[in-house]
């Protein structure tokens, strides 16, 4: 699956469609923080922390990785290696900061419909 950045509003059932492309109930997504912008399908959350980068100019310190599971309840799971951020204070594959994490829940809530 190719990675697609989200910018605009998608609707859920899209989002389930692409999942069951890639790995059935799952799709995995980068989100820049800064530009509230989200990359969707990378295989690697690496890969599209990279696109985003090569993409948009976006700066890793403002790029965290999530898994969507658009046909579940609690649709973002915080559980990526590119979330590891010593230098950042984030010492786990979570988001560690609550601000940081409300932010992702709020650009993800606004762009995923």
């Amino acid at each position: 699956m190719e990675i697609i950045i989200i910018k605009e509003p998608i609707k859920r059932k899209e989002l389930a469609e692409m999942a069951k492309k890639q790995f059935g109930d799952i799709i995995k997504a980068v989100v820049d923080v800064k530009k509230e912008i989200m990359a969707i399908g990378p295989e690697l959350h690496s890969d599209g922390e990279v696109f985003l980068e090569e993409k948009e100019n976006s700066k890793r310190e403002y790029i965290w990785g999530i898994n969507l599971y658009p046909e579940q309840e609690d649709l973002i799971e915080f559980d990526s290696v590119i979330n590891l951020k010593p230098s950042l204070g984030n010492r786990s594959r979570d988001v560690e900061d609550p601000e940081i994490k409300e932010k992702i829940y709020k650009i993800v809530n606004n762009l995923i419909i």
